[in-house]
Parts: C-alpha cells; structure tokens; sequence
C-alpha cells in the first residue's frame, strides 16, 4: 500500500498536480511540494488549519470554498471546482480543486485532495469567450445583414437582426431558407456566381447587385463575402448585404445636378465629407484654367492660393469645412497661370433625411470686376476724407493766422489815423511794415503747404540717400563748423531709396538745422544717421543728443504749424509740419522718440512700393 501511494504521489508531481490532506480529528494540515509551489510560498511553509482559505481571492470564489470545505467536514460531501486565487507573491492564478471525504466509523475523517494550476487553460477559455462575446455583440448590433451560408446546400444557417430589416423575413424564416431566394430571378445567376467565385478564391469581394424582400420589393444592396471556415466536415461562407437605395438616390440626384449645374456660368465643386472633390463644373475649370483630373481627388482651392491671399479667410474656410458648417466668403485666388482673381464662393453643407452628412456644395463666381471698383471707390473716399482733413485744418490756419496779421495791421492803422503828430505817425510805419512783412511770410508757408498738397502725383525716383546727406551736410557746412556738431552715419553708398527729390532734399535740410538749432549748451552736439528696413518702408533715424522733448506734454502739438518749445528766437515752428506734409504726400510718414535733456530721434519712413 505504502509503495502504491508513493507511485501515486510521484505520478502527481510530474503532472504538476498538488496534493493535499486535512485530518479532520487532529487539524493537521499536509501540503505537498507541488501545492507549495502552485500558492508561492517557502518550502519550508507549514500550513494550519484555516490558512489555505486566505489565498482564495476575496469575494466570490473565497465565499464558495468556505461553504464547499463546511459542507465536506460537516455532511461528508465532496467536490470539484475552479477557483481564483491570489498567491504569497500577489500573482492571479486560477486552480482546479478536488476534494474526497474520508470515512471512519461512517463519518469524515480525513479531506484528501489535488490541487492543480490550471491559469493558462483558464485564461485562453476567458479570451475565447470574450472574443465570442464580441462576436456576438458585432454579429447582433451590425449596420449591415450577416448571412452565414452552408456552402454544401447553399441553405442560410444564421442571419443577424438586420437582416430581418433587410429582407423582411424572420429570422426562422430565413434560416434554412435557400441564399437563391433573396435575389430576384434576373440577378440570381450573378449572384450564384458571385458567391461561387468568391469560394474558390477565398478572399474578401464586393460586388453590386438587388434582392427581393418578402413582398417582392426590389432594393439595389452591395454584398460582400468574407473568409470561409469550417466546423467539422461543413464548410461555410460568411456575406454582408447593405443596402445602397440612400446612396443611389443621392447618385441620381447628383447626376441631375451635374446635368444642369455643367451649363450655368456659375463654378460648381461638389467634395464629399473629407472636403475632397467629387466633381466640378466647366464654368470652375475655366475660371481657374485647371483640368478636371487636377480637382478631382483633391481639396479645392488647393492650386489657388497665392502672395497675396488672405490667410484668414483661408483659416475661416478650414474650420468651416472641419465643422461641416456653411460659410459666405470672398477671397483673392489665383489661376493656373498664377493671374489673380477675387472668387465670391459660398460652401452649402447636405444631410440627407436622417440628418447624415453628405456632401459639400461650393457655388462661386468671378467678382474681379466689382471688388476693384469697391477698392478704387474706397481708395477715393479715403483720399477725400484725407483732403477734407487737410482743408479743415488749412482752413483753420489761415482763418487764425491771416486774421491775426490782419487784426495787428488795423490796429496800427487806427492808432496813426487817430493821432495828428506826424513823428508820431511816422513811427508806426515800422510797425506796420513789420505786419506786413508777417503777413506775406504766412501766406508764402500756405500757399508752399497748398503746393505739396496738390502735388500727390509728382513721380518718386530713386535716390541714393548717401549722396543727399553729403549734399545737405555741404550746404550747411558753415552752420555745422560754427555749432561744432559731430555728425556720423552708417548709410551704405548703394542704398537707394523711392522719394521725390525736392522733398527729400527739404525733408533732409529740416531735420539737419532741427539738430543743429536746438543742441544742447551743455554738452557736445552730435547727430547719428542710420537705416533700417520696416515692411514696405525704409526708416532712416535722425538720433540726435540735444535739448530734447516732453512729449507727453507737448507730443500731440509737435507737428503743427507754427509750434516751438525752446523759444529760439529763429524758430518759426514750420519745418516739421512741412516735413510731415512733404511725407505724407510720398505715402510715408514720421514718427518721433524723445527725452528732455537727453535728445531726440526723428525717424522717417519713406513709402518704397
């Protein structure tokens, strides 16, 4: 006997199957090697009554050994079952336990028992039944009807819920309903050979065809047939059948739209929901001198950005296509050729009945003509706004200056005609030809105001800017030598810059005294001249370390006519409001950075388009 237990217990350890026993008298507990090893505990480990439950995962599987191991000891029942444990080492195992009641004097003695690790069988037996749940749940919940075909008999021997919508069958009807049945006569060879062809290659197909519903509907479908696979000597096919009625409305009425849009001097581009296009009409391909096989498949508008493109308009047109939105734009495009246009193009979102997405429609027209009168007309009410500024402010300075000269003029008038003393008399005269020698220099500063006003076509010439500042140092050499001025620049000898040369030549002379006129007492002058380009504009910058501005102060007065702010007994407050008008009128502009007591930097921006 003990030979033929020691054979059983070496059998059990070379087929990894643990052993174990429980006397029920004394509570000794007895584990082999191989139950050891399945829990992952020492070799050394002395189980106890009770420790074996603690690696039985809590919850259900340990509430079921529990009442199994009371039912042994108490009622003498044995058992068998699977379990899930946790082992010393925290690791998930699942366990087959087998458990024998012992008898004694007819009642349990002793538990014997096998204890085997059976986690790799129990995990494949989880994915395989995940995997049928997932089947199961795709076979059910499919958007199209699944036949599976005995391909022996051609006899259907399931079929999900969508086919009960489909073909108006039930289910039972349909199972064991010969796959012939569901086409009509005319498309039954077709589909016979379609599903026989499909056998023999073994592969995924689609092709086009109809059935036939119980009432004897005719619905256009595409079907498709899977892989074969064999349960015992049947082999079966698996086929898709959708139906395409949705879609071939849609085709026929895209077919008449196509026919009546390809006429109309409107562009038409239908893209489908990714924004591809699908098709475009003869007026669009003319328009951007494209051929058909350069738009279909592609974004539209793909060829047509330019230089000059508006990228915003550009970014409002992807979001409205990324949203499936409708959107009204006009956009500068350009042809083929690269030749510009401004395209008007309004982008129309389709849903057909259940609110699903179809297609993009983009209708648009060639809008050049308009857009450019509206920019030539919005040119023009910017240059007639601009005047009227002008003449508001003319107007204001000659009312205000003339009637001031005027006003002194009187007033010497009355005073010699109301006194009989001829020296007297006399005396005035100095006066008043000091009034009138006032009056003629305002009207001179007007009427050179007025001239570079109206002279907004005078054409601008390149000038190479080195050259004038060496003109303008020349001409001004002997105030530059008495004010002991240092001027530096950095303007290379090639630059060129786009100016009218009377205007630049005064623009420069301007700016030269400014720094020499108001320098500072108490350090050496100096005037740094240089470049940087800026855009469309070159900006030269007149840095000088002179008296200096508070511009906070006096910044908003500081291009008016007839404005001083050191009171220098030769400054006339004219040459910077000239200066300005002179760049204005040159399409440019000038701006100022100053500091009191530290200096000033006038930079001018010269207009090169």
């Amino acid at each position: 006997m003990t030979d033929k237990l020691e054979l059983y217990f070496k059998a059990a350890q070379s087929a990894k199957i643990g052993i174990w026993k429980m006397n029920l008298e004394t509570n000794h507990i007895f584990w082999d090697m191989v139950t050891k090893c399945i829990l992952e505990v020492s070799d050394d480990f002395e189980p106890v009554y009770g420790s074996g439950i603690h690696f039985y995962t809590p919850g259900p599987n340990r509430e079921r050994i529990t009442m199994l191991i009371e039912k042994a000891i108490n009622e003498g029942i044995s058992f068998e079952e699977k379990f899930e444990i946790t082992t010393a080492k925290n690791n998930i195992k699942y366990v087959e336990c087998i458990c024998q009641v012992e008898f004694v004097d007819g009642k349990p003695f002793n538990l014997l028992g096998t204890f085997q690790d059976i986690t790799n069988e129990q995990n494949l037996i989880n994915e395989l039944q995940l995997n049928v749940e997932k089947f199961s749940s795709i076979f059910s919940s499919a958007n199209d009807a699944i036949f599976i075909i005995d391909t022996s008999n051609g006899v259907i021997t399931d079929c999900n819920p969508r086919s009960e919508e489909l073909t108006g069958y039930q289910i039972s009807e349909l199972k064991g309903l010969h796959n012939s049945r569901l086409f009509p006569e005319e498309h039954r060879k077709e589909a016979r050979y379609f599903l026989r062809y499909n056998l023999y290659r073994n592969q995924y197909n689609v092709d086009e065809t109809f059935i036939k519903t119980k009432f004897g509907k005719s619905i256009p479908v595409e079907i498709a047939s899977g892989k074969k696979f064999q349960m015992g000597d049947i082999t079966y096919l698996v086929c898709y059948i959708r139906d395409t009625s949705e879609r071939k409305n849609v085709e026929n009425k895209l077919n008449m739209l196509s026919l009546a849009a390809s006429e109309t001097t409107d562009t038409i581009v239908i893209a489908d929901p990714k924004g591809v296009a699908v098709w475009a009409n003869k007026a669009y391909l003319d328009l951007t001198g494209l051929e058909i096989e350069e738009v279909i498949g592609q974004r539209p508008g793909y060829l047509s950005k330019g230089p000059e493109t508006d990228e915003q308009a550009t970014l409002l047109m992807k979001k409205a296509i990324k949203n499936k939105e409708s959107i009204k734009i006009t956009i500068l495009n350009y042809t083929k050729k690269k030749e510009k246009y401004w395209f008007e193009l309004n982008i129309t979102t389709v849903f057909d009945s259940e609110n699903n997405f179809i297609n993009f429609i983009g209708v648009g027209r060639n809008v050049t003509s308009r857009i450019e009168k509206e920019l030539e007309l919005k040119k023009l009410l910017e240059v007639t706004s601009s005047q009227n500024n002008k003449l508001y402010n003319f107007t204001h300075i000659v009312s205000h200056n003339i009637r001031s000269h005027t006003s002194n003029l009187s007033m010497v008038v009355d005073v010699i005609e109301n006194t009989d003393d001829v020296h007297e008399k006399l005396s005035y005269f100095d006066l008043f030809k000091e009034g009138t020698e006032k009056l003629a220099e305002s009207i001179e500063y007007l009427n050179e105001i007025i001239t570079i006003q109206q002279k907004t076509n005078i054409e601008k010439k390149g000038i190479r800017l080195k050259q004038e500042i060496e003109k303008t140092k020349k001409s001004l050499r002997l105030a530059i030598k008495e004010s002991k001025i240092q001027i530096t620049d950095t303007i290379p000898d090639d630059l060129i810059v786009t100016a009218i040369p009377a205007y630049l030549d005064s623009i420069l002379l301007n700016l030269f005294t400014n720094a020499i006129k108001y320098k500072s007492p108490r350090r050496n002058a100096t005037l740094t001249i240089g470049f940087e380009i800026i855009e469309n504009y070159i900006v030269i910058n007149f840095r000088d370390n002179g008296l200096g501005l508070n511009l906070e102060k006096n910044g908003h007065k500081l291009f008016g006519m007839y404005k001083t702010f050191h009171g220098n007994e030769d400054a006339k407050g004219i040459g910077l409001f000239i200066t300005k008008n002179q760049l204005e009128a040159m399409d440019g502009k000038i701006e100022v950075e100053s500091e009191e007591g530290h200096g000033s930097n006038f930079k001018i921006y010269l207009n090169e388009k």
